[in-house]
């Protein structure tokens, strides 16, 4: 079935229904050596005030991209070493956005093993810093308009995405016990630990 770009139109303003309507939607990424791309099993909303968030003491020179309209890639580097790949939400000048934790990988798995360096698919892009160490994402594709293609890209199948569970947000101390990380039920990609995945 043919990918098609998401419109912004497509996006729910709000973070947390965005975080829930972006399971089952497809990253895409153009390499030199191809397309690669994997659809969104795990997410995590970062809503309006939250203290989790990185809108939360206002825009800065680094996280303007956050502030931007719905569907703009707002990439950060997580402990100096992995890149995160989070999708701005709400409306514009208002900062919030979507973490992507996982992805199924669709195309291009011969070019994201040698991205990783490791051959198992399971584990390819399972973890937010996995998913853009395998599609090579990182700081210079902050800003990104990703509701259009170009270097990388959100886009629909229509799909249909399955059961989608809820749990804590992982790895946070702030706002931890917010049911704002959305997964896609029984799906062997996502990430974290088997306690949140009733």
């Amino acid at each position: 079935m043919p990918i098609r770009p998401l419109a912004r139109s497509d996006l729910p303003i709000d973070t947390t229904s965005l975080a829930r309507f972006l399971i089952g939607r497809v990253v895409l990424r153009r390499l030199p050596e191809g397309v690669v791309s994997g659809r969104i099993v795990e997410t995590e909303a970062y809503v309006v005030g939250d203290a989790a968030g990185h809108a939360y003491r206002g825009m800065t020179p680094r996280n303007r991209a956050l502030f931007l309209a719905p569907g703009h890639a707002y990439i950060y580097v997580a402990y100096g070493i992995s890149n995160m790949l989070n999708v701005s939400s709400e409306i514009a000048g208002v900062g919030a956005g979507v973490l992507i934790r996982a992805l199924e990988p669709l195309d291009g798995i011969a070019i994201m093993k040698d991205n990783r360096g490791i051959t198992r698919p399971r584990d390819l892009a399972r973890g937010p810093g996995r998913l853009t160490a395998a599609l090579r994402i990182d700081r210079a594709c902050d800003g990104l308009d990703l509701c259009q293609e170009g270097p990388f890209w959100l886009g629909s199948d229509d799909h249909a995405s399955g059961e989608i569970g809820q749990s804590i947000r992982i790895g946070i101390s702030k706002e931890a016990d917010r049911l704002l990380r959305f997964y896609l039920r029984e799906n062997p990609f996502v990430s974290g630990p088997k306690s949140l995945m009733a």
